[in-house]
C-alpha cells in the first residue's frame, strides 16, 4: 500500500492519541542518506488558549542551531509529511499505551507496526523562552 495512505491511517492513531491524551513524544529517525537534519521531536505543548506542538529540527552538524516551532496539529502533519521519502523513511509514535512505528520500505511502501509503551506519563514540552 502507498506510503501516504499508510501515513494517514498512522496519522489517525497520533490525533487518537492527543484526543485521549495519552500522546507523549513523536520522533522522525531514519534519514534518508545523510542530510544535515537529523531528527524531528514533537511533543504536546499547552498553551493558555489551546492545545499546540512544539516541533524541534535537530541537526548534524554544529553550525546549525537546532530550530522549534509551535505548530497546530494539521501544520505539524503537512510538516512532518513534507520530509517523508524525502529526508526521513520512519516516524515513531510514542504513547502511555503503546508504542506505534510507521515505516517506507525502497519501494515506497508504508507498514504500521506496534509495540509495548515506551512512556508512562505525559511530559508537556518547554520551549527555550520557558
Amino acid at each position: 500500500m502507498s506510503y501516504q495512505i499508510v501515513f494517514d491511517l498512522f496519522w489517525n492513531q497520533v490525533k487518537a492519541s492527543i484526543q485521549d491524551g495519552t500522546f507523549a513524544k513523536l520522533t522522525m529517525a531514519k534519514t534518508i542518506g545523510k542530510p544535515n537534519l537529523k531528527n524531528i521531536f514533537v511533543r504536546p505543548l499547552q498553551t493558555e488558549d489551546d492545545f499546540k506542538i512544539l516541533v524541534k529540527s535537530h541537526y548534524r552538524s554544529k553550525e546549525t542551531e537546532d530550530e522549534e516551532q509551535e505548530l497546530s496539529l494539521e501544520d505539524t502533519y503537512a510538516f512532518l509529511k513534507s520530509h517523508l521519502q524525502t529526508s526521513f523513511s520512519s516516524v515513531l509514535l510514542f504513547t502511555t499505551t503503546k508504542d506505534v512505528t510507521f515505516k517506507i520500505n525502497k519501494k515506497g511502501a508504508g507498514r504500521i507496526t506496534e509495540n509495548n509503551p515506551t512512556f508512562r506519563e505525559v511530559r508537556q514540552a518547554k520551549t527555550d523562552n520557558d
